[in-house]
């Protein structure tokens, strides 16, 4: 079996930006807006898809956790839109990501957000499925829906086992 052992990182701006954006409020410019009353944190990602073969979605994804070490066995990417994650929890969880190499994706790179974060993916992106890996959780996402199929999926031969060490502070593998 090809074990791969990988550390997250912690998720930021900078070492996110080749695969997407961080969508979250710390030193983000806001306004005041409502009397006052409510403060607005203005375009912290940019959601895309192709025009004219669909529309932006919201849905709720529930995600079960997993336990660590993690067998990955696929990847996948949308090529018509992006697709955001806002978790709708304060639990931290696991963001996989791969550049792509020749029409599958690379070494794998995995980040793990502060609880405060989600992610908004971007199109043609190879990322792994949802991944908590503290308890049952709920992600608002924003994606694409339309006629046409948005799921790319790449199947490895071998599963990776992504058995890492989390930075410490973050979360403990169960």
């Amino acid at each position: 079996m090809n074990t791969t052992v990988l550390t997250a990182e912690s998720l930021t701006t900078n070492n996110f930006s080749d695969f997407g954006n961080v969508i979250e409020t710390a030193g983000k410019n806001s306004f005041k807006i409502n009397n006052e009353m409510c403060t607005r944190f203005d375009n912290l990602a940019e959601i895309s898809f192709d025009i004219g073969v669909g529309k932006p979605i919201i849905s709720i994804f529930r995600g079960k956790p997993y336990q660590l070490p993690i067998e990955l066995n696929l990847m996948e990417r949308h090529p018509l839109g992006s697709q955001a994650f806002i978790p709708i929890h304060k639990d931290p969880f696991l963001v996989i990501v791969a550049s792509d190499l020749n029409g599958r994706p690379d070494i794998p790179k995995i980040f793990i957000t502060n609880g405060n974060q989600g992610v908004n993916i971007f199109k043609n992106t190879w990322h792994g499925v949802l991944t908590p890996v503290v308890e049952e959780c709920d992600f608002l996402v924003v994606d694409r829906s339309g006629p046409t199929s948005n799921l790319e999926e790449f199947l490895f031969e071998k599963p990776i086992i992504l058995n890492f060490n989390l930075n410490p502070g973050l979360i403990a593998p169960q």
